[in-house]
């Protein structure tokens, strides 16, 4: 026998208030993590939609008590969710390095106490010594201008900023030369021409897409042109037959016109990294010493430090590009400079193994397997394999962030199956660990790679993976 359906007003009366929602233990215990008027505002949108799935019929008639707890398990879970959004520490178990979406290099442990001790007051714009004001920003500028040979230097908040600031100032009444092929599209919607354009210079495209010459650039110039731009391609690569000048014949070319040269050299490799199969990143100190006038990268790429746009050079065009006013919207705070300061200071030293990026890539694959083999061993000794296997197979680190795109360092991974589970649903569990372990998945496994996974982070990496299993 059918029976019949429930009364709507019945059941709806038997939904609970939001006073009697948040009179439950349940919700008292979240009003610290969260706040009384927000708790308040979940509440309601807790007991709102539940009216309207009654009003819809799509529920069965329940009981208040039933109800109740229907109320307090939907809150609690939407409070979860409120706790968990927003800047939080994952564990980066891709093996890409410079991961764009979990914020690119990791932090060397003297930068990140280094933005420690600067989250107070701090000596921003102040001379101890002296007792009078400083300049902002005056020890990372002497680290950058040791560092690559230049003249002076300037810190902005991103290298699309920096490129902003020195087309604004030195082009926007003229036009500025660049090669087609290097009219790139960068990640997150950086375009070389709408960059260009929100400057107010005007683009003036030469060569062709794979081969441009220095007579292109030369037959290109007239009495409107400021400045000829180098781009470097990031993650785009034209491979086979092409050409380009050298950028000591460019710069000739540019001064002899009376123009400057301007290269947005990406990355920031402050020395050569050929050893790393990073064979066509340009080092600043070479295109410095090579005469170009302006040279832009990032801060946050293979210099391993925070998200900043650098720029070093020529100190009469520097001190320009720092009176305009648009630097001062450009320019960074406390934290940054900080952490630039100790990472900048690390490179100095010439102590790469400080900085978390370049010590991930020049890790070997037997200390990669060796590391995976005893997680896999661990993992056996806590009983938690019964129903997850875990294996060793070769594979593929990324240096990720625009970086090296056809460098791809060997690793040893680690590659689970679960009995039950599907990898999309092992791989959402991993990801719902506190703190969240992000993996890949590739033909069926969930693939975890320890390139970029720190020894102290291996416990907690363990303990997802029992969690899961």
């Amino acid at each position: 026998m059918v029976n019949p359906s429930p009364s709507k007003p019945s059941t709806l009366r038997a939904i609970p208030s939001i006073d009697q929602l948040l009179r439950t233990e349940a919700a008292t215990k979240l009003r610290d993590s969260i706040g009384v008027n927000r708790l308040k505002a979940l509440a309601r949108e807790v007991t709102e939609g539940m009216r309207i799935q009654i009003q819809s019929g799509n529920r069965t008639e329940q009981s208040k008590d039933a109800l109740l707890a229907e109320a307090v398990q939907k809150l609690q879970v939407l409070c979860k969710v409120e706790t968990i959004s927003g800047i939080r520490r994952v564990i980066n178990a891709t093996g890409v390095i410079l991961h764009t979406n979990l914020g690119r290099a990791p932090l060397s442990d003297a930068a990140r106490n280094a933005v420690w001790e600067a989250s107070g007051y701090c000596t921003l714009e102040y001379d101890p010594a002296s007792g009078s004001r400083g300049k902002r920003g005056a020890y990372a500028e002497e680290l950058l201008i040791q560092l690559t040979g230049a003249e002076a230097a300037l810190v902005v908040n991103n290298c699309a900023s920096a490129a902003l600031l020195i087309l604004t100032v030195l082009a926007r009444d003229g036009e500025t030369i660049v090669s087609r092929g290097e009219l790139v599209e960068i990640g997150g919607d950086f375009r070389v021409p709408e960059v260009m354009s929100n400057s107010g210079t005007q683009m003036v495209e030469v060569g062709s897409t794979n081969r441009t010459r220095l007579e292109d650039y030369l037959g290109a110039i007239t009495d409107r042109t400021r400045l000829i731009m180098r781009v470097h391609p990031s993650n785009y690569r034209i491979i086979g037959f092409t050409a380009s000048p050298e950028l000591s014949a460019l710069a000739d070319l540019a001064h002899q016109s009376g123009l400057f040269l301007y290269e947005d050299a990406g990355s920031g490799a402050l020395n050569d990294l050929s050893g790393f199969g990073l064979n066509d990143e340009p080092v600043v100190r070479e295109s410095i010493s090579a005469g170009v006038d302006l040279v832009s990268f990032s801060g946050d790429k293979l210099l391993g430090g925070p998200q900043a746009g650098l720029i070093v050079g020529r100190r009469e065009i520097i001190d320009r590009l720092r009176k305009h006013s648009l630097y001062r919207a450009l320019r960074v705070d406390k934290l940054c400079l900080a952490a630039l300061e100790a990472t900048l200071a690390a490179h100095r030293r010439e102590s790469t193994d400080e900085i978390s990026a370049l010590r991930m890539l020049a890790l070997a694959t037997d200390t990669l397997e060796k590391r995976a083999r005893n997680l896999i061993d661990q993992l056996a000794n806590q009983g938690a394999a019964a129903e997850m296997k875990a294996t060793i197979i070769a594979g593929q680190s990324a240096i990720g962030g625009g970086s090296g795109p056809n460098v791809h360092p060997p690793t040893a991974l680690i590659a689970l199956e679960h009995g039950t589970l599907s990898a999309d649903d092992l791989e959402l569990k991993l990801r719902q660990f506190l703190p969240p372990v992000i993996a890949r998945i590739a033909d069926g496994l969930v693939l975890i790679d320890l390139r970029t996974v720190s020894v102290h982070e291996e416990p907690e990496l363990l303990q997802a993976l029992i969690s899961a299993g």
